[in-house]
């Protein structure tokens, strides 16, 4: 049951926690199902000896849900956020978005910035829910199957 105090999406045992190398399998089972061109495995090991960011959302002990952030100096970048296809649409990318935001707060950054496919409609309607701005189209920049595809290059000041 939910708490009355718990973010939507969120149960009782939800929780966060730093993304481990021992989670890139469980990760990698999640990935290519929810996107036409996922990151790979050693995008993920990189992210994760580069020392950025990178939180996990567990639910019953299973992942659910990932997220990296890279930080430098006073900017954040989103590099990745990602909820597994059977737990879309409840309210949790909403929660980890928060959580990722908070913890660029937390690391004294002024601003966060991502990208997103031009075609992700529900993921740019999340971010400018949550408050993030259009800033630029990034042209040509992710994989397609006819190509590429532009990006929206969206920022909110924290």
């Amino acid at each position: 049951m939910l708490k009355p105090s718990m973010p939507y999406g969120l149960m009782a045992g939800d929780h966060f926690r730093p993304m481990q190398p021992t989670d890139l399998d469980a990760i990698m089972a999640i990935e290519p199902l929810i996107y036409p061109y996922p990151w790979t495995r050693g995008n993920f090991s990189d992210s994760l000896h580069a020392a950025h960011s990178a939180w996990v959302l567990l639910r019953e002990q299973k992942i659910i849900g990932y997220a990296l952030l890279m930080l430098v100096l006073d900017e954040a970048h989103l590099l990745n956020l990602s909820i597994a296809q059977a737990y879309q649409k409840q309210g949790l990318g909403r929660c980890l978005l928060q959580h990722m935001i908070d913890l660029a707060k937390d690391q004294q950054a002024a601003n966060v910035f991502l990208e997103v496919r031009v075609s992700n409609g529900s993921a740019i309607a999340l971010y400018e829910n949550m408050g993030f701005n259009e800033m630029a189209i990034r042209r040509n920049y992710y994989p397609a199957a006819n190509g590429r595809e532009d990006a929206v290059l969206m920022g909110l000041a924290i």
